[in-house]
């Protein structure tokens, strides 16, 4: 509501299930999320943040009353026809939509915004990376075990659901990427794993080229592009509510042709979510009033 409020936005409602139907919110009166409520026609953009489950039944209902929407679940991000999009790096995607523009994963967003303008300058040819999750990004109930944890009982946590040899999360982050990037062979892999922070996922990213670039060309680079902010050694911490994706220890791999490494990390609740999808929408208004 607030990021809403900051960016220009009015006559804003909220929607819950109903056991959180009549409270307030930022002085807005929650109401329930039924068909009803989304089949009405008087809703012109919707966000949701609701689950995968609960997306794949309500959103089709808000998109036949004209709505549009925005969705933060993996239901739609893989279709045909559902663009997914992070702005900076694919922004005039987000207009070719049927009612339904996708929000990337809060891991492939900072990774897409970083990996576009090494692809436009020199091209990619292999991405490998390692996600370094924050318990904020499994739910509220992950922040509280955490807060109520000692440091002794602090622990690495991979709590997605295993597919053959991989999470789900990695796949959707290699799935995603390729999506974004419009590279659908392109070779990722990524390993994931949660960590003892509250706010704020890293990744620490392998990329191969396809011509060669020297890492003080990259970090210039990177310097220069949009929703980018160069630190030398960028941390969780200094992410927490900043809009920027952190870039740093920009360096090259000496083990590969063409190799460099670098560092991300991003609020995963700023950019990596309602960040994102806000200036998807401001996207599709500003498209609109074009029109």
């Amino acid at each position: 509501m607030r990021l809403l409020r900051k960016r220009g936005f009015s006559n804003i409602r909220a929607f819950a299930s109903s056991r959180s139907a009549g409270t307030t919110v930022e002085g807005i009166e929650v109401e329930e999320a039924g068909a009803g409520a989304l089949v009405a026609g008087d809703l012109d953009l919707c966000f949701f943040s609701i689950g995968t489950e609960l997306s794949a039944e309500l959103v089709p209902q808000a998109v036949a009353a004209s709505a549009l929407c925005i969705d933060k679940s993996s239901a739609f991000r893989l279709d045909n026809g559902v663009p997914l999009v992070v702005p900076e790096v694919n922004g005039a995607r987000a207009s070719a939509n049927e009612g339904i523009v996708a929000n990337p994963n809060c891991c492939t967003i900072p990774l897409a915004i970083a990996l576009a303008p090494l692809r436009e300058a020199a091209g990619l040819r292999r991405v490998r990376v390692a996600t370094y999750q924050s318990a904020s990004g499994a739910g509220a109930d992950a922040m509280e075990r955490l807060r109520s944890e000692l440091p002794e009982e602090h622990d690495l946590r991979m709590d997605w659901a295993l597919e053959g040899d991989e999470f789900d999360e990695e796949s959707k982050i290699r799935a995603e990427t390729r999506k974004i990037l419009e590279l659908p062979e392109l070779p990722v892999s990524a390993t994931c794993v949660r960590v003892p922070v509250l706010i704020g996922h890293a990744e620490a990213v392998w990329v191969e080229t396809e011509e060669s670039l020297s890492a003080a060309t990259a970090e210039s680079i990177l310097d220069e592009a949009p929703g980018v902010r160069i630190e030398p050694f960028p941390t969780p911490g200094q992410a927490v509510q900043t809009e920027d994706v952190l870039v740093g220890r920009v360096r090259q791999d000496p083990t590969v042709e063409n190799g460099l490494v670098l560092f991300v990390v991003c609020d995963n609740l700023v950019k990596g979510a309602a960040l994102n999808a806000v200036q998807i929408a401001e996207l599709l208004l500003g498209a609109r009033a074009l029109v």
